[in-house]
């Protein structure tokens, strides 16, 4: 039996929980400021995984990539999500929000 499908699939789940608070605390600390740190993550992570040869590795590196990558999109999404009063505004960044 082949189990690599279920374990790539069971860590792409967790890899995209795992992120949605990352995105929050991000927004809420740092602003939209910090969406070059999640390019940057995305580029370094998917790079890595063309040089890793392992066939567990590769595609895992290449899921934690692409999530970095999209969360530029979602720390937008959640500044506009803050605006709406969804989230809660951090109090010492209230000019970012004017």
């Amino acid at each position: 039996m082949n189990f690599s499908g279920i374990v790539i699939a069971v860590t792409t789940f967790f890899v995209i929980g795992v992120f949605h608070p990352i995105v929050i605390k991000a927004e809420y600390y740092y602003g939209t400021r910090c969406w070059w740190l999640f390019l940057l993550s995305g580029i370094l992570f998917i790079v890595a995984s063309l040089f890793v040869a392992d066939e567990l590795m590769s595609p895992v590196l290449g899921v934690v990539g692409c999530s970095c990558l999209w969360s530029i999109l979602e720390v937008f999404e959640q500044r506009k999500r803050v605006l709406r009063g969804w989230f809660p505004m951090n109090p010492k960044r209230k000019d970012d929000y004017a």
